[in-house]
């Protein structure tokens, strides 16, 4: 196999593909060069939306019989996982030798991001579900506070009518009932107070003598005598 000439060939072609994208960094003794990979809901603008990188390529004197040399740089996204995508691309390097492959590596390793952003992004869902359902369960819990039995109640109730003055009125009120009516009038001030402004008003009261007058003029012992006969 003429490896100078097969080489040669795919990179005719990937610069056919990649037009625009694919950068040649060398040649000699074998070509260097890489090619950017993103996500397919990658954000040029915001970069939080969507992962990228460079995957970066240079072959090897016997390639393809041999895999070439790969490197990720000026990862977006998935930093922690880089090395996870180069195994993983070195893995599909082996799987792939006696083969062109570079257009293979690259297409793994848009898929291989693609599968990442979705498991990202579910595992952020599953994680907001969980948080909610976290705090409706400690909603409900508020609202469903201590069981209720007839003791809990009973003492609930003592103690609101304690503090609403319920409990004080109620043993007054069935104090008094049982009071006679001399200990009522000991003990009902508002009795006290209206006999004395009654005696008050009484002061003040006006006779008419001219009524007296007018019964000493009535002959009260003829009308006595006539009944008689």
């Amino acid at each position: 196999m003429d490896y100078k000439e097969e080489q040669q060939n795919e990179i005719d072609a990937l610069d056919s593909i990649y037009c625009g994208e694919m950068i040649i960094s060398g040649s000699d003794p074998y070509y260097q060069f890489e090619i950017p990979v993103k996500s397919d809901e990658f954000d040029s603008v915001q970069h939080d939306i969507g992962l990228s990188c460079c995957l970066k390529f240079e072959y090897v004197e016997k390639y393809p019989d041999d895999p070439p040399i790969v490197e990720i740089e000026d990862v977006v996204g998935f930093e922690e996982q880089e090395d996870e995508l180069k195994e993983y691309l070195i893995q599909q390097a082996q799987d792939n030798v006696g083969m062109v492959m570079i257009f293979t590596l690259v297409s793994a390793a848009q898929e291989w991001m693609n599968n990442y952003s979705d498991s990202e992004k579910q595992r952020k869902i599953d994680d907001d579900d969980k948080r909610r359902e976290k705090e409706m369960e400690a909603e409900l819990k508020r609202f469903e506070g201590t069981k209720v039995t007839v003791e809990s109640f009973l003492r609930w109730k003592f103690n609101f009518e304690e503090d609403m003055g319920v409990l004080k009125k109620r043993n007054e009120e069935e104090k008094n009932k049982k009071l006679t009516g001399r200990e009522l009038f000991m003990t009902d001030k508002s009795l006290n107070e209206s006999d004395l402004k009654f005696l008050e008003e009484g002061d003040s009261v006006k006779v008419d003598e001219s009524l007296f007058e007018e019964i000493d003029d009535l002959d009260i012992g003829d009308a006595g005598s006539s009944d008689d006969s």
